[in-house]
C-alpha cells in the first residue's frame, strides 16, 4: 500500500525550508543536479539517527557524484541543530514545523504506537532528477542500510533494485521479511 502523493514520473513538489542554522534552502537552488529528499520522524531517536549516520558516512560519494541530499523532518531548527552536531552531519537538515512539504509529498500520517493514534511523519526516500522530476520513491524505509540501497540505485544497480516493476517502488526484500517464518523454523 503506497501513501506518497507524489510517485515516479511526478514532480517533485517545489519547497523553501530553514536549514539547521536558519538558512532558507529552495529545492530550486539544485536544479540541474540530482536530489536525494529523505524524510524522516524525528531528531535524534534511535532509528533516525542511524539513518542520518549511515547517509553522513555515505555523503562523500554522493557529493562526488554531484548528488544533492537534504534530510526533512518536522523537527524545529533549533532541534536540527543540536542533532546536526551531535550526529556531525555533513548535509542540511530542513525543518518543516508547519507540515506543509510534508503533505504535499504525502508523508504526513496518522501512526499507532501502543494503542495511540498520532500524526507523524512517514520515513520516505526520493531522488530526484535534475530537472525535478521523481526517479524513484522508497516508502516505509527499514532505516539501517538504506542509504546504501539509495547509492547502489544512483550509481546505476538495476535489476530488482530500481523497482521498475513496481512503478519506482523498492523490490529488495526489507531486513525484517527476509527472515524466515517462526513455523519454517522449527524442524
Amino acid at each position: 500500500m503506497t501513501y506518497s502523493n507524489v510517485a515516479p514520473g511526478d514532480a517533485a513538489p517545489a519547497f523553501t525550508l530553514s536549514d539547521q542554522d536558519g538558512n532558507d534552502v529552495s529545492l530550486a537552488e539544485f536544479r540541474g543536479r540530482r536530489v536525494v529528499l529523505y524524510f524522516y520522524p524525528k531528531d535524534a531517536s534511535t532509528g533516525c539517527s542511524i539513518e542520518a549516520r549511515e547517509f553522513r558516512d555515505h555523503f562523500a560519494r554522493f557529493k562526488r557524484a554531484k548528488v544533492a541530499l537534504l534530510g526533512i523532518s518536522p523537527d524545529s531548527p533549533r532541534s536540527h541543530k543540536r542533532f546536526h552536531s551531535k550526529e556531525s552531519l555533513n548535509f542540511p537538515l530542513l525543518s518543516d514545523t508547519g507540515h506543509e512539504v510534508l503533505v504535499a509529498y504525502g508523508v504526513w500520517q496518522e501512526k499507532l504506537l501502543f494503542g495511540h493514534r498520532y500524526m507523524g511523519a512517514m520515513r520516505t526516500t526520493y531522488v530526484l532528477s535534475p530537472d525535478g522530476i521523481v526517479e524513484r520513491v522508497w516508502e516505509n524505509v527499514a532505516h539501517e542500510g538504506h542509504a546504501a540501497e539509495v547509492w547502489a540505485f544512483l550509481r546505476g544497480a538495476t535489476g530488482s533494485a530500481t523497482g521498475a516493476a513496481t512503478g519506482g517502488q523498492p523490490t529488495l526484500p526489507r531486513a525484517d521479511a527476509r527472515r524466515r517464518p517462526r513455523a519454517a523454523r522449527k524442524k
